[in-house]
């Protein structure tokens, strides 16, 4: 079980998609530019399936801002957007109205 302290450490911001393209290596992933307001990120998602290119542009994310880089599929992803799925699909969190960029979600 994960304590308060644990979850804590993980640095959770507001973001907002400012380029998207398909991942060179795999059919179900994405390449996004994130703007977390005192810096751009790159992170790879899975998240295809539920959206197109023009339904993520603009749109404010959750980013995990505090991971380790990793490559994925040869691309180098510097954090972790949040999203949700069920059989019905995928569901990006988003907040509901336009926060500062880098704002912190707790």
């Amino acid at each position: 079980m994960a304590t308060i302290e644990d979850f804590r450490k993980i640095e959770l911001r507001v973001a907002q998609v400012k380029e998207v393209n398909d991942h060179p290596n795999a059919d179900k992933l994405l390449v996004l530019t994130l703007d977390a307001g005192d810096k751009l990120k790159q992170v790879v998602a899975g998240i295809k399936s539920g959206y197109t290119r023009e339904t993520l542009l603009g749109k404010y994310v959750v980013l995990v801002d505090n991971l380790e880089p990793a490559l994925i599929r040869g691309v180098e992803s510097q954090g972790m957007v949040l999203a949700g799925s069920d059989e019905s699909g995928i569901a990006i969190v988003s907040p509901d109205k336009p926060l500062r960029l880098g704002s912190i979600v707790k």
